[in-house]
């Protein structure tokens, strides 16, 4: 079968299936402010909205939980091609929804479906990438995110406007189905595509089929040449810490629970907790609701901006989050994401109302911003600026930083404990953050804020930096005995022993084979 091997090439490709976490997080954003769905379903906001946004993420929590032994045992290849079936059958749910019941049902299914693939898509990615870009690869599953949500947004955003428009009390039950029915598509292309893709060089391998491994490895990196010294060093890298972890010989879940391994656990599912609490996610589910609060009048539109810059900041640190690092990005994002929360809570806390009740449409919020222009746009943008920041920083980092710091063995079951924080987290938010705005309004955001300013103060004392760095080398980082905050040494021992291998001081076998003399 033919096989792709430009490492940009497969994963974009498999970043499709990041492509369906952006489906789940704006499925519901734009038929929120429809007749047809509203009536529908005869819900308006509160517990009952809450439940139905959340349950893609309920379904998605478990999904990732069971994404490691999928691609553990089949590979990370064949989890993400299950991944994409999966919510190809919650979709068809979805599109046949005649009551909540079966809606509810159809985004269970759907969101296991994006667990699996939201856990393994980054793990793929970082198993197959070169370390000088490890970084960039990794980040276009935040890209395939963000262009998820943008092309659902509008998909939703177009379909509104059947049978008149969304305010249309008799409007059809297609202004709903559309959407949800497209999302079927681009799953399905994941799911064929990944056949022309080959299998993880570094699962290969820990399934002892290093024939197989090398010839990957020698197609991604070294124009197919099995000799060439880039080729072998990578292959003695992994070979070594294989070697490595079969002489520990402890299984996964122990390994897991070991204090260096674990302080790496809970570093990461920390870090996926907080690009949740972060308060991101509040920008995408209930965009509708925020700008409803800021008494905005052409809600669709002015949020469809929001989804344009958020697909367009990604594109910085998909190109430069290998060279500016991983720790400055988080750092820098946080900070600046809970100034700009602090400026809405001000904003809507010194200007704003409570709701009067004079417009049903408005029965999902308790305070509004009434017939203030300025203090409108001025919410407005900050919400733009939050955005912004995320897409530059905690967005595509998040992703990549847990991917690539725990050895081959336990990555898999590592990955989905942090991706299954990511997604417990966006399921509490999506159930609790319609109630929030009823409750307490604008004091929401200096939860948010405080939220923030926790995750600077970890990330200071517990993020190492890892560019540069190969997959092999995270030891290394971890096990410095360094602060955090005093950074690590420059340059890569791959590098040395790429350029031993060319010099012909370091030889390196394959199955008694040599192809490097000493």
């Amino acid at each position: 079968m033919y096989q792709i091997y430009s490492v940009y090439v497969i994963c974009t490709f498999a970043a499709m299936g990041g492509g369906l976490f952006g489906f789940d997080i704006s499925s519901m954003s734009g038929v929120l402010a429809t007749s047809a769905y509203t009536n529908y379903f005869h819900v308006n906001g509160g517990y009952l909205q809450g439940a139905i946004t959340g349950a893609m993420a309920g379904g998605s929590f478990f999904g990732t939980l069971a994404s490691s032994f999928i691609a553990d045992k089949m590979s990370r290849k064949k989890a993400i091609q299950i991944a994409a079936v999966v919510w190809i059958v919650g979709s068809i749910f979805q599109t046949a929804a005649n009551g909540i019941g079966l809606l509810v049902f159809g985004r269970v299914v759907a969101g296991i479906g994006a667990g699996i693939a939201s856990a393994m898509v980054p793990v793929y990615q970082a198993e197959i990438a070169p370390k000088e870009i490890r970084g960039r690869v990794v980040s276009l599953q935040q890209f395939a995110i963000t262009v998820g949500i943008l092309v659902q947004y509008f998909i939703q955003y177009g379909s509104s406007f059947i049978d008149g428009g969304p305010k249309n009390p008799n409007q059809s039950t297609l202004a709903f189905r559309i959407p949800w029915g497209i999302q079927i598509f681009p799953a399905t292309l994941l799911a064929v595509g990944m056949y022309f893709v080959p299998y993880s060089p570094r699962w290969l391998a820990g399934q002892d089929r290093w024939e197989e491994a090398i010839r990957v490895l020698a197609n991604l990196h070294g124009n197919g040449d099995i000799a060439h010294p880039k080729v072998l060093a990578q292959y003695r890298e992994i070979e070594e810490a294989m070697t490595f972890e079969r002489e520990v010989g402890d299984s996964a879940f122990k390994a897991l629970t070991q204090p260096r391994m674990m302080n790496r656990v809970v570093l990461t599912v920390c870090i996926q907790m907080w690009s949740q609490l972060c308060g991101m996610n509040v920008m995408m589910y209930y965009i509708v609701y925020m700008m409803q609060a800021a008494g905005v009048d052409n809600l669709l539109l002015t949020a469809s901006i929001q989804y344009i810059l958020n697909v367009a900041l990604t594109l910085p640190a998909v190109l430069f989050i290998d060279t500016w690092g991983r720790r400055p990005s988080l750092l820098y994002g946080a900070m600046s994401m809970m100034i700009l929360l602090l400026i809405v809570a001000v904003l809507e806390g010194v200007y704003g109302v409570p709701n009067p009740r004079t417009d049903s449409s408005l029965d999902a919020i308790s305070w509004l911003i009434m017939d203030n222009p300025p203090v409108s746009r001025a919410i407005v943008a900050c919400s733009y600026l939050f955005v912004c920041t995320f897409a530059v920083t905690w967005g595509p980092t998040s992703w990549t930083y847990a991917s690539e710091i725990f050895p081959t063995g336990i990555r898999a079951k590592a990955v989905s404990l942090a991706t299954a924080s990511n997604w417990a987290w966006n399921c509490a938010l999506a159930f609790a953050v319609p109630t929030l705005f009823q409750k307490i309004n604008w004091k929401m955001y200096i939860v948010f804020a405080v939220f923030n300013l926790c995750a600077f103060v970890q990330v200071w004392l517990t993020v190492r930096e890892t560019k540069g760095k190969t997959l092999e080398e995270m030891e290394e980082v971890f096990e410095s005995g360094r602060p955090a905050w005093r950074g690590v040494s420059s340059g890569s021992r791959l590098d040395r022993l790429q350029r031993d291998i060319a010099e012909g001081t370091v030889k390196v076998r394959l199955n008694g084979r040599r192809y490097a003399e000493l």
